[in-house]
């Protein structure tokens, strides 16, 4: 199998300003230099000329880049930002609807350079730095398989289901139909050439060239997120209802099957408003500079955690954030947790109308006004006036969706000197580490 390539969404705006640092060809011209796009009746204007869409290949494949003005990073989190990025290889500029999209098409192992640094510190250790290279690589070649599998079946794909009583809808990546994975969160990061790359990551991409993660013959679905919280969560409760057998409930510790059922509201109550032993339990500042990039470390706590919401707060913020009016909120209430003790479905009951909402992202953004860091809480109210709650105290644990590797985790097991093979069949229960190219 030849190094695929792979086509990355990086931002969608209705002007997109870009400079080639370097010529760049278009229809057999050379371009340089700074230019902007508009749309224009459903195309795309550019040197006053529309077009379906636009695409500039490098010249020089080996010093190429072009850097992209006012990127959106961190979309809809509490880290949310703009900066200016640059990248190697095309750049490919589409409609979808009514705003621009930059797409960059480039060789999956130039792309893990930049996801290894974006997702982690560049400076972290080489163990850690080999495992997250296999799992962002499984991941992508996971989804571009899956989109394939998608297209070809044709066949409705719905992560929304709304009834009287319940909303359910989980995230995924199938909204993504004209590039293979987005730049941000919702996949995975990807920031170009703007993190600074080190030797030793270089050195872990051509140490685990071409290597993946498969359990009986397939690629894994690789999933990972900033802290588990102490177990890891199952696929299944994050997303469709499918159950993969890698990607199944541990305690993230030298001993993984010592760990209580959290699916037990009174387990997972006791569980999260304590802090038990775990790899991902750390305040090691070193350990934590490996995983947190600099705006992640605006972030302290992380495997417990606390927010606090008046009656007003979270009366007005659940009803912008979903666009349901249940006047005001008098309980949130756990109806069902996953392995982790992440909630993934809540029932929240007010004055004028209750529902019960999942999975676990939809719960994370209906409370808060960019995400929870996870929806592993417990639920404390405070005092009562005119006989609603006054104030909403959510005692949580965990940052992110807490399926597969937990990166603050991972980071600690390579401190220990766990190499990146150990660390991976942690948190891959029974997969292979399979050489694909």
């Amino acid at each position: 199998m030849d190094q695929p390539c792979v086509k990355v969404g990086i931002m969608s705006a209705p002007t997109i300003r870009f400079v080639f640092d370097t010529p760049y060809i278009f229809n057999g011209k050379e371009v340089t230099g700074a230019h902007e796009v508009a749309i224009d009746g459903g195309k795309v204007k550019w040197l006053g000329n529309t077009y379906d869409s636009l695409e500039f290949a490098p010249v020089n494949v080996d010093s190429d880049s072009f850097e992209l003005i006012d990127v959106v990073i961190g979309v809809n989190f509490h880290w949310e930002r703009k900066e200016n990025q640059k990248f190697r290889g095309s750049l490919r500029l589409i409609v979808e609807g009514e705003k621009l999209t930059a797409i960059n098409i480039l060789s999956i192992e130039e792309y893990l350079l930049s996801v290894i640094s974006s997702e982690m510190s560049a400076t972290a250790s080489l163990e850690l730095l080999k495992a997250h290279a296999v799992i962002s690589r499984s991941w992508l070649l996971a989804q571009i398989e899956k989109g394939k599998t998608l297209a070809a079946e044709q066949t409705p794909y719905n992560p929304c289901t709304r009834t009287e009583e319940e909303l359910v809808r989980w995230f995924d990546r199938e909204d993504h139909v004209n590039f293979d994975v987005c730049a941000d969160d919702h996949c995975q990061r990807y920031q170009g050439i703007t993190r600074e790359s080190t030797v030793t990551v270089r050195d872990a991409i051509r140490a685990t060239w071409g290597q993946v993660l498969t359990y009986d013959g397939v690629l894994c679905d690789a999933r990972f997120s900033k802290s588990c919280g102490g177990v890891f969560e199952q696929f299944e409760y994050c997303w469709e209802p499918k159950h993969y057998h890698y990607l199944q409930a541990r305690r993230d510790g030298a001993e993984p099957m010592n760990f209580p059922d959290l699916t037990i509201e009174e387990n997972a109550r006791e569980w999260i408003l304590n802090a038990p032993d775990a790899f991902c339990n750390t305040s090691d500042k070193n350990i934590l500079s490996q995983v947190l990039n600099s705006y992640d470390q605006e972030t302290t706590d992380f495997y417990r955690w606390k927010v606090e919401y008046t009656q007003d707060e979270i009366s007005q913020l659940v009803k912008s954030r979903s666009g349901e009016d249940y006047g005001n909120i008098l309980d949130l209430v756990p109806v069902a947790r996953g392995t982790s003790g992440r909630l993934y479905r809540l029932k929240i009951v007010g004055t004028k109308q209750s529902l019960i909402i999942g999975k676990e992202l939809e719960i994370r953004r209906t409370l808060s006004p960019s995400h929870l860091y996870s929806s592993a809480f417990v639920v404390e109210k405070v005092g009562e006036k005119n006989g609603l709650p006054e104030k909403f105290v959510l005692h949580g644990a965990g940052w992110g969706h807490g399926v597969g590797l937990c990166q603050i985790g991972a980071a600690v097991m390579g401190e220990k000197g766990y190499d990146y093979k150990q660390i991976l069949l942690h948190y891959f229960i029974d997969a292979d580490i399979t050489k694909l190219y």
